[in-house]
């Protein structure tokens, strides 16, 4: 399977995830740019490829997925290596409900549309609705340093290869940041998150280093 196109955004977490599993299982792909700040993804060109008008999308001869996580696992399924995630039903089950902390419980509350239907409803300026994000980020990765600290890393969450877990970890660790906030009070995430961000797979998939980021400075 093979030409495979990414739609995507610099700044959208979910892409950066689905991204990371594309090069962690070393697959060619074109990312095509939908800015989400600027409405691209309600134009009716995009609404036909994604109904729910939201990114990632990925493309490949004769499908289109939809969804961070359903994408990154028809990508192990259809992938043999590496696996990211584990063998025993357990463990897998485990993984799964380590993502579904930051995919189904924080990052649905902070995403643009959320953020402008708050400004649009309740009048919340860019602060309140930046104030907002950052509220479910602290507790997001609260519950991540309160799990993590209790189970063991070696170096990552399921052994020495990243998975689907702390694909979504570092996608939460690098929200955290984007919102302005620090890891400093969760010290397992932080060291969790330093070590992947060593990896080529995370580094080169960081929103900021993506096309359309802002520059450093």
């Amino acid at each position: 399977m093979d030409d495979l196109v990414l739609y995507g955004f610099w700044r959208s977490i979910a892409s950066y995830r689905v991204r990371v599993a594309l090069r962690l299982k070393k697959l060619t792909f074109e990312e095509r740019p939908i800015d989400l700040l600027a409405g691209a993804q309600s134009t009716p060109q995009f609404s036909a490829i994604n109904a729910a008008r939201s990114v990632p999308v990925l493309v490949g001869r004769g499908f289109v997925l939809t969804q961070s996580q359903a994408i990154i696992e028809f990508l192990d399924e259809t992938y043999a290596e590496p696996k990211l995630l584990p063998p025993d039903p357990l463990e897998r089950a485990r993984s799964r409900a380590l993502a579904q902390l930051t995919i189904a419980d924080t990052h649905p509350l902070i995403v643009p549309s959320v953020r402008l239907q708050l400004h649009e409803r309740f009048g919340a300026d860019d602060d309140a609705t930046t104030l907002w994000a950052r509220h479910f980020l602290a507790r997001g990765l609260a519950t991540y340093e309160t799990l993590l600290a209790t189970t063991p890393t070696a170096p990552c969450i399921n052994g020495t290869t990243p998975g689907l877990a702390d694909i979504a970890v570092a996608s939460h660790a690098v929200a955290v940041k984007l919102f302005g906030l620090s890891l400093d009070t969760a010290p397992t995430v932080a060291k969790l998150f330093a070590h992947l961000s060593e990896l080529p797979a995370f580094a080169d998939s960081h929103p900021l280093r993506q096309p359309g980021a802002p520059a450093p400075g």
